[in-house]
């Protein structure tokens, strides 16, 4: 876990700005969000811009080829590093209670991929993202030292808020709308922490959140799992993007 949190350390410190993927939908856009947080520029303020900016860097290090950890998947590499690591720097922890926090994240993830399942082609986005801002939710509330109950309501009321999210990347590439998604499922995970620690409690038991995404998913049709024939990747501007890179099927 150790060597995680310094792959995920160095993945950031790592970013380049200059890299794009290969299809050149990706790149660039995290160095954005930075400027524009050093900047004082952001509606939300420099703590979750940190969250967006570390997020969609990491989304972005992803798409074009760079190291990171997969937290549970690739595609959703973003957002418990960008939790973790923003509360880090916030909050002056120990390097120790990160990687403690690490093990909680993990222990909802594990717990998620029992029950269900991680992976948008099985689940559609809600098993990647979803799980991953259950995760960090889980993992912020431990470090502000919650109960393990909030820490469970903070993972479940994550999951409920990203229920039904499908799996639809422009020309079958984890890039669009994949990369932002990350940013979403980081803020969403704080909201859900702040929410527990505040003492507000998902009212459906979190094993039950978790069997009802998994139903979810299963009914999903196969173009919102990852197949990038649904959703936005179907749009106009999506078929003409997959025609252009030829991955269009």
């Amino acid at each position: 876990m150790e060597q995680m949190y310094d792959n995920m350390r160095k993945a950031v410190s790592s970013y380049d700005s200059s890299r794009t993927s290969e299809s050149a939908l990706v790149g660039g856009e995290g160095a954005k969000m930075q400027r524009a947080r050093e900047n004082n520029a952001l509606i939300c303020g420099d703590f979750i811009g940190l969250v967006m900016e570390i997020a969609i860097k990491l989304g972005e290090s992803n798409a074009c080829m760079r190291r990171i950890v997969a937290a549970p998947t690739a595609g959703s590499c973003g957002v418990v590093p960008a939790v973790l690591l923003a509360m880090e720097k916030k909050r002056k922890d120990t390097k120790e209670q990160i990687i403690r926090a690490l093990y909680v994240a993990a222990g909802i993830g594990g717990v998620i991929a029992n029950r269900a399942f991680i992976a948008g082609a099985a689940g559609g986005c809600q098993a990647e993202i979803g799980t991953a801002s259950a995760m960090a939710a889980g993992a912020a509330v431990f470090l502000e030292g919650g109960t393990a109950d909030a820490m469970a309501s903070a993972a479940a009321l994550a999951l409920k808020n990203l229920m039904g999210l499908v799996c639809d990347p422009v020309a079958g590439l984890v890039e669009v709308p994949c990369v932002k998604r990350n940013a979403m499922g980081a803020v969403n995970a704080l909201i859900c922490a702040d929410e527990a620690l505040s003492g507000i409690y998902s009212k459906i038991p979190p094993d039950q959140v978790i069997d009802a995404m998994r139903a979810v998913g299963k009914s999903m049709p196969d173009d919102l799992k990852e197949t990038g024939t649904g959703g936005i990747a179907a749009t106009p501007r999506g078929i003409e993007i997959s025609e252009k890179l030829g991955s269009f099927s």
